[in-house]
């Protein structure tokens, strides 16, 4: 049987999440639908993150097989047409070796947290970012982003559902853009891992404000990592300015 891998973009707000759910609308129950549009029968697709409700993704990758061999612009093109009017995309197909895997055989993850700072309610950009009403001070969140780089135990900022066999990670990258956005200025952060744990990014982002607030200094953040203790996070920002950007393997199959 082939096997194909897609790059998918979404609107995460219709979602009770990516991952397949008896009785609310998923993501991946959307693509499957549509799959089965192509295919009838059941299809389980696996993707490479599990972006939870209300989360977006503009570079999602999932990976699947089918019966029929396919033309990978074809099937970009039918599955496009059975997911309309849904917000879910394909923006690119490919066909990938028997053993390859979205999940497994990736090696990293880039993720994207926007943040709008104005008072006015957001209109053009409303479900797509956090606002908040006050400016934030970025210099001092880029130093408490630098305590969290590299390999640490993140338990302060995983969540407490979370089914990670270990809290310790590698962050390779915290980065913070000040950006003149289309509905004011935004602060857009760019975090950059092999893998993450379950709300690791919104509880990051959440303390980081509160040190773009004042509230609270950047060495706090060191604290609150070292003491490895779910109490000791900041606030766990809302879903809607995250997108899963990226994801990277050892050789795009996109390229």
């Amino acid at each position: 049987m082939p096997r194909y891998a897609l790059k998918i973009e979404y609107h995460g707000a219709p979602f009770a999440g990516w991952q397949r759910q008896a009785d609310q609308p998923s993501v991946q129950g959307a693509v499957e639908a549509a799959l089965a549009r192509l295919e009838p029968g059941e299809h389980r697709i696996a993707a490479a993150g599990r972006t939870d409700a209300g989360v977006h993704a503009t570079g999602q990758v999932a990976s699947f097989d089918l019966v029929k061999g396919w033309d990978p612009f074809r099937l970009s093109e039918a599955l496009n047409y059975h997911l309309k009017p849904q917000p879910v995309a394909v923006v690119a197909a490919a066909r990938v070796a028997d053993d390859w895997h979205a999940r497994f055989t990736a090696v990293e993850r880039r993720y994207v947290f926007r943040l709008l700072m104005r008072r006015a309610p957001a209109t053009h950009d409303a479900g797509l970012v956090w606002q908040v009403k006050q400016p934030l001070d970025v210099a001092p969140m880029r130093e408490a982003a630098a305590h969290l780089i590299g390999k640490h135990d993140f338990t302060t900022f995983r969540s407490s559902i979370c089914q990670a066999a270990s809290p310790v990670k590698t962050l390779d990258e915290i980065t913070i853009e000040e950006v003149a956005g289309f509905s004011g200025p935004e602060l857009r952060f760019f975090l950059r891992a092999r893998s993450f744990l379950h709300n690791q990014v919104r509880s990051i982002v959440g303390t980081l404000e509160r040190v773009g607030a004042g509230a609270w200094a950047p060495g706090d953040v060191k604290t609150a990592l070292e003491a490895a203790d779910r109490a000791a996070c900041g606030p766990v920002c809302p879903p809607q300015g995250l997108y899963l950007a990226g994801v990277g393997y050892p050789e795009d199959p996109f390229g």
